[in-house]
C-alpha cells in the first residue's frame, strides 16, 4: 500500500510503500515518553521503499538491551517522523502513522512491548466521549 505524510508543519514529508499486515502499536516506555502519549502506531517499512523529503533532526537512543535506535523527528515543529537502527547494514524504519495521510485506514495488525500498556487502555470505551471543542 502506498502511503505518505508529513509533519505537522510540512517541513519533511515522505512517500513509502508499506505492507499493512506490519502495522502495529508499541506501547514500549520508549514510545511514550518520545510521543508524549500511551503508545505509538508504526509500520516498518525497508529503507528501498521509503523517500523522504527534508532533513530530519536525529536523536540516538540507546535502550536497556544496548540496542542504539535513530529516532528521527522534525527540527521545525517536532513532529516524530521514524525510528531505526544505527549503523551498518540493511535499514528497517517504523513510520510514526499519526504523520500518514492514510492513517485511518491502517488498522494495527499486533501489539509489541505489551508489557508496558498502561493498565486503563481497555477501559478507554468507558470514559465520556466529547465530539468537538
Amino acid at each position: 500500500m502506498k502511503v505518505d505524510g508529513a509533519c505537522h508543519c510540512g517541513k519533511i514529508s515522505y512517500e513509502a510503500e508499506i505492507d499493512p499486515d506490519n502495522v502495529a502499536i508499541c506501547h514500549c516506555t520508549d514510545c511514550q515518553a518520545l510521543s508524549a502519549t500511551a503508545f505509538r502506531t508504526i509500520a516498518r517499512v525497508p529503507e528501498a521503499d521509503l523517500v523522504l523529503t527534508g532533513e530530519p533532526k536525529i536523536y540516538i537512543k540507546t535502550g536497556s538491551s544496548g540496542a542504539k535506535r535513530a529516532q528521527a523527528f522534525c527540527p521545525e515543529c517536532g513532529s516524530g517522523i521514524y525510528a531505526t537502527s544505527v549503523g551498518v547494514g540493511p535499514k528497517l524504519y517504523n513510520i510514526r502513522l499519526g504523520t500518514a495521510r492514510q492513517r485511518d485506514r491502517l488498522i494495527p495488525r499486533k501489539q509489541i512491548w505489551h508489557r508496558s500498556a498502561l493498565s486503563w487502555l481497555p477501559d478507554l470505551e468507558t470514559i465520556p466521549k466529547v465530539e468537538k471543542q
